[in-house]
């Protein structure tokens, strides 16, 4: 029997909230430099705290979750985020505030032990629903982040938004340890074989295809995330940080659609979903490309670019964890290295291209990685034919041919 639906909501909320503690600095950083007097080129800082120690949980804790029981290691996770938040909300230094922020990103990877064992508990014909359900706490928190935080910012400052985080990871441990099944293992492999396995699954075929699908992906989502807000904040908009943050509604509103993407995955049908999300997510960048003349194309293309996002992330997720039922922890955190390192790509760029060649250029830029992933996808989906000509789930090869 797979997860209840108040398991799937709870494993989604820890996903949004833990996912949310790496950006809520973003629509903060000037209130929290004015109060530290901190210069200006030092807030960059602040960010690339969250995200160092972020990559660096992806290495190393997420494949505890294929040696250890899952409902104590979140929740373990869950705690040291929220110790993470409360240093910062305290912090009067700047060191202190890199510290907290480093430790809440090094646990914010709590997400990728969560979907993983949502995974595991799904049956089989369910699994793509549970993902779905799951991973779209990740796009809420991403999304909703950026709002909460300036909405409590505005009112209390922007301490009460790390105080804020900081109660809700402790509630959800709590809850964690109250509503989940315990996880207990038979097979329990050394650390060291674990990093090692982690590490021979870069060297596969079909885990370096669907993670270069996601690097492009999410260096497209990057690119219009990180990008957005400076042709809406140029002439003739002069939109404030408040009214940007509403475009990110538009954006949740196109991830909870693609939802849907897991049942159609559990159907059989991720290899359409995953192309035809790549062609819609190209497509979209005609539409948010004129954000400097017009408002409402943009609303449409974000819709379009988070629903075809989700939509790709969650098959390349059903398919991983099908392909890799043994080690799903490490697969799924694996895989969002190049997710990481995409959205990372994907906000440096398109800064750099809007400062030398305008919110076009952007836009360009964003078509041009939906584009790549697209490539990625049509080669990988040929070769895994050739390879396999009898797609079977018992076989990786075959399992990418059968559903890309």
């Amino acid at each position: 029997m797979g997860p209840t639906l108040g398991r799937r909501m709870l494993f989604a909320t820890i996903c949004a909230v833990a996912v949310a503690t790496l950006y809520v600095a973003q629509p903060v950083l000037a209130r929290i430099g004015g109060d530290l007097g901190l210069p200006e080129a030092d807030l960059g800082r602040i960010v690339t705290a969250g995200q160092l120690g972020y990559l660096i949980g992806l290495a190393l804790l997420v494949p505890l979750g294929d040696m250890l029981d899952r409902r104590k290691l979140i929740a373990g996770h869950l705690l040291l985020a929220g110790a993470g938040m409360a240093l910062a909300a305290v912090a009067d230094r700047l060191w202190l505030l890199l510290a907290g922020l480093a430790l809440a990103g090094l646990f914010a990877v709590v997400v990728q032990t969560t979907v993983a064992f949502a995974a595991d508990l799904a049956d089989p014909a369910e699994r793509g629903r549970t993902l779905g359900a799951v991973t779209s706490g990740v796009i809420i928190g991403i999304l909703g982040a950026r709002v909460l935080a300036g909405g409590l910012a505005a009112l209390w400052g922007w301490r009460s938004v790390y105080v804020a985080f900081a109660v809700l990871l402790a509630g959800l441990t709590c809850l964690v340890l109250t509503l989940l099944p315990a996880d207990p293992r038979d097979v329990r492999p050394a650390y060291g074989e674990v990093l090692a396995s982690l590490g021979r699954l870069f060297r596969e075929r079909l885990f370096l295809s669907r993670g270069l699908i996601a690097f492009f992906l999410f260096a497209s989502f990057g690119t219009l995330w990180s990008g957005l807000a400076l042709p809406l904040a140029a002439e003739p908009w002069h939109l404030s940080t408040a009214q940007t943050g509403l475009f990110g509604i538009a954006g949740l509103a196109g991830a909870l659609g693609a939802s849907r993407a897991g049942r159609w995955a559990d159907a059989g049908r991720a290899r359409l979903v995953t192309g035809g999300a790549l062609v819609l997510l190209a497509a979209s960048w005609s539409a948010t490309g004129q954000a400097s003349w017009s408002l409402w194309p943009v609303v449409v293309g974000v819709v379009v670019l988070d629903f075809a996002v989700q939509a790709v992330h969650v098959s390349n997720q059903h398919l991983l964890t099908t392909v890799y039922p043994h080690r799903t922890s490490s697969v799924i955190g694996g895989y969002m290295v190049f997710y990481s390192l995409g959205s990372a790509v994907g906000a440096s760029a398109t800064t750099a291209v809007f400062a030398a060649a305008g919110w076009a250029a952007s836009s360009v830029l964003g078509a041009a990685f939906a584009l790549c992933a697209l490539i990625v996808w049509a080669v990988d989906r040929h070769t895994a034919t050739e390879t396999c000509p009898a797609p079977t789930d018992r076989c990786p090869q075959r399992a990418g041919a059968a559903r890309p």
